[in-house]
């Protein structure tokens, strides 16, 4: 099976000519030239009117302000413990960010200057514009034209065409309700716009910030690296550069003012209980100084001994328990005061690690919860998720400060246990001593927490004056020179693989599809067995009788020489001294079979060789159209109707510088041709013939559809089988090979006639054979 396929594929590759590929397509240069030329012209017209697209980029760093400067309890300023970059990425590009870019350059009014072919857009018109409509109240695309003229400006509504006439050079103080108004002496004079044509655009503010985020383009520069590339491509240069400048600036602002958040709520936590201490503070000094008053107090002596010292430690224990209560209770409050789930204070005292923490998450967790609502609705994945997070956060923290005052009851009730201990030491002690140190231990504990806020307090202060930005600006937005579309190596390119493919690809095509024979190659592919004897050259003059003269040199006449002479070779060797018998035929009508029958006798003759020409042709005669004869001239089927009719009697000398050669007409078209030919009469005149000529040459009538042929064929000594290039199908070679191969046409070799014929292959042939009578061959 392997050594079968390597023969098939040899066989593949000997088919295969590839000089003769090549010059099959060379043939066709100048179609070649002349797309190359529309090619190469259409791309310079495209590189000479395409707007040109610039590209703009700009680079900044993420900062991690854990590096930054840091208060010595930095615990209220918001820290990204590591750096996200993804995360980054999509706050950049978000529609909040670009929703502000939007706003602050006015993005959604747009300008172009119309040019006689292109129109190109400019950052802004260059004289004086004013935007009346808000941008919010844009709830459509709006469009505009403004046309300077000598006398005046002309607004066109490209919406709904109405047209709106200015006199002068300002379109103020008119009652037309434009949504801008324009004056062309501000900027300049209007003498320098006359004839200029502009365009306004104005389009809402959600379809621009919608596609702005489509047109930036983010990436992180390296893996490692902190570092983000910002790129945009568009027509003004300025105006990209304008737009990636602000994106910037907005994102540093908008992480600068996420990092102030907390410090304001804390500095607005701590005023709200500034108010509330100080009233206690007030009342315990007023009832200590009652206190002394009414009980005659000035001085109290010192605790004495060991249990006074023990007392004083306990106390001081239990002062330190009491703080925490306090500081609890002032959380627990703030707490439950908090129904929106605002951001709480953070490190206020509270001496329980996870508390803090929890406070920590909880803050951040409310930031991210309000960025996804100010960018999402109630009702997005992300929100619900980010309000689910808050929620359970502040469960999570309730339940800790409970938890830890619990802890800290039982602590203070261990505490009071051990004082009531040491009561039986200091039993001097008045009770009026005792009630005074509980006056003056609620000042301390109001005193300490007021003085600790008060220290927090300025610590959010200047964390709030001294906030870092979020970003540092490595590039501030750059445009390339050149521009990035289009480019005129790759239009070129383009243009030349164009102009090249498409010719191939249509000739390929049409190779592909062509089902006709053009050359001696086509017919030996499919039937190398029988030998080609002859190639006729097609001229452009339709010479058909080129013997007139026998001395004639031309290209055609020396091709039926050379045919002539190769037929000798396929004639089989006689000694008896009789003429040869040389069929000429085809497939279909119209391949030049009559043509090729006339001239070769005539080349046969030119050579001193008496040549007899019949045309056996009954159903479709055309040999007399050559001889300028009558077509019903009495002939060949004359003879073979009537017994007593004499061949010789049809003879005709059709051509005086010929005088070896003659005609036996078809003569009148019968209605049985095939009857006539097998009477035997036609046998008894090729053998009566042969006596006396030595070549007979018989123009027989197609094979594909008729039989007359094969009823004859064995009377015939070889049988020229005519094919006609770009207009013999290729599969109609099978038949003439099939006929070959059973024997039903005798000693077959194949002419080519109008070999280097226009390959047009406007013929429009079908296999419909259609032969008749009275048509054309």
């Amino acid at each position: 099976m392997d050594n079968s396929f390597n023969n098939f594929s040899l066989k593949e590759e000997e088919n295969i000519d590839i000089k003769q590929e090549i010059s099959r397509y060379l043939r066709y240069w100048p179609w070649f030239a002349v797309t190359l030329a529309v090619t190469l012209i259409s791309a310079y017209m495209y590189l000479r009117y395409a707007p040109r697209v610039y590209q703009t980029y700009s680079k900044i760093k993420i900062l991690d302000e854990s590096e930054g400067l840091e208060l010595p309890t930095s615990a209220f300023i918001f820290k990204r413990k590591n750096i996200n970059l993804e995360n980054e990425i999509e706050i950049l590009t978000s529609y909040l960010i670009m929703n502000r870019v939007v706003r602050e350059l006015n993005l959604n009014t747009n300008f172009y200057e119309e040019g006689t072919i292109q129109t190109s857009q400019i950052e802004a018109l260059p004289f004086g514009f004013k935007q009346i409509i808000h941008p919010d109240s844009i709830t459509e695309r709006l469009s505009y034209k403004l046309k300077i003229k000598n006398n005046g400006i002309d607004v066109t509504n490209l919406n709904t065409e109405k047209v709106f006439s200015f006199s002068g050079s300002t379109t103020r103080d008119s009652d037309y309700n434009l949504p801008f108004e324009v004056d062309l002496n501000v900027n300049g004079s209007k003498s320098n716009f006359i004839g200029n044509t502009y365009i306004l655009k104005f389009n809402t503010i959600k379809s621009t910030a919608l596609s702005l985020k489509s047109n930036i383009k983010v990436e992180s520069i390296g893996e490692l690296s902190d570092l983000l590339k910002l790129t945009i491509k568009g027509e003004s240069k300025e105006l990209s550069e304008k737009i990636l400048n602000t994106l910037m600036d907005v994102f540093d602002k908008d992480g600068i003012y996420d990092r102030q958040l907390i410090s304001k709520r804390t500095l607005d936590f701590i005023d709200d209980r500034f108010v509330f201490l100080a009233q206690e503070l007030d009342s315990i000094e007023v009832g200590r100084q009652d206190f002394k008053q009414r009980n005659n107090i000035v001085d109290i002596a010192a605790d004495v001994g060991l249990g006074l010292e023990q007392r004083a430690q306990s106390d001081e224990e239990l002062f330190q328990i009491e703080h925490q209560l306090a500081l609890s209770k002032l959380l627990d409050n703030s707490l439950k005061n908090n129904p929106e789930s605002d951001l709480l204070p953070s490190n206020i005292g509270i001496d329980n690690s996870s508390i803090n923490v929890l406070i920590s998450d909880y803050n951040s967790a409310v930031i991210n919860r309000d960025k996804y609502l100010s960018s999402g609705g109630v009702n997005n994945p992300m929100v619900k998720q980010a309000v689910e997070q808050v929620e359970s956060l502040k469960a999570n923290i309730d339940k800790s400060i409970k938890t830890y005052s619990n802890q800290l009851e039982a602590s203070r009730k261990q505490l009071t246990l051990r004082n009531r201990r040491f009561s039986g030491t200091v039993a001097q002690i008045p009770e009026k001593e005792k009630l005074l140190r509980a006056i003056d231990r609620q000042q301390k504990i109001k005193e300490s927490l007021y003085l600790l806020l008060l220290q927090k307090r300025e610590e959010a202060a200047i964390n709030l004056a001294i906030t870092e930005p979020s970003i540092k600006v490595v590039e501030y937005a750059l445009s390339g020179s050149n521009p990035v579309s289009p480019k005129s190596n790759i239009v070129y390119a383009a243009a030349i693989l164009g102009g090249l493919l498409i010719p191939f690809g249509i000739l390929y095509l049409i190779f592909m599809l062509d089902t006709k024979l053009h050359s001696k190659e086509d017919v030996t592919k499919i039937n190398s067995n029988i030998p080609v004897i002859g190639e006729i050259p097609d001229v452009k003059k339709k010479e058909h009788i080129i013997f007139d003269d026998p001395n004639a040199r031309t290209a055609l006449a020396e091709s039926f020489r050379i045919l002539s002479s190769n037929v000798d070779y396929i004639l089989p060797i006689k000694d008896d001294g009789k003429g040869k018998v040389i069929y000429c035929t085809s497939t279909i009508k119209g391949e030049g079979k009559t043509y090729v029958s006339v001239n070769l006798s005539l080349a046969l003759s030119s050579i001193n060789k008496k040549v007899l020409l019949i045309g056996a042709d009954l159903r479709n005669p055309q040999i007399h159209t050559h001889i300028h004869e009558e077509k019903h001239k009495p002939g060949l089927s004359n003879y073979l109707h009537d017994t007593n009719y004499d061949w010789r009697d049809a003879l005709i000398n059709g051509f005086d510088k010929h005088p070896n050669h003659q005609i036996i007409l078809s003569g009148v078209i019968p209605p049985n041709p095939a009857h006539l030919l097998t009477n035997g009469r036609f046998k008894k005149l090729i053998e009566e013939a042969k006596e006396e000529y030595d070549y007979i040459i018989v123009d027989t009538a197609p094979t594909i559809l008729v039989t007359d042929t094969m009823l004859i064929s064995q009377l015939a000594d070889a049988t020229i089988y005519l094919a006609r290039a770009n207009y013999t199908e290729k599969n109609l070679l099978k038949f003439s090979k099939d006929l070959t191969e059973t024997g039903k046409l005798k000693n077959v070799a194949y002419v080519i006639n109008s070999v280097g014929a226009s390959r047009s292959y406007g013929y429009s042939y079908n296999y419909g054979y259609n032969y008749g009578y009275g048509t054309k061959d």
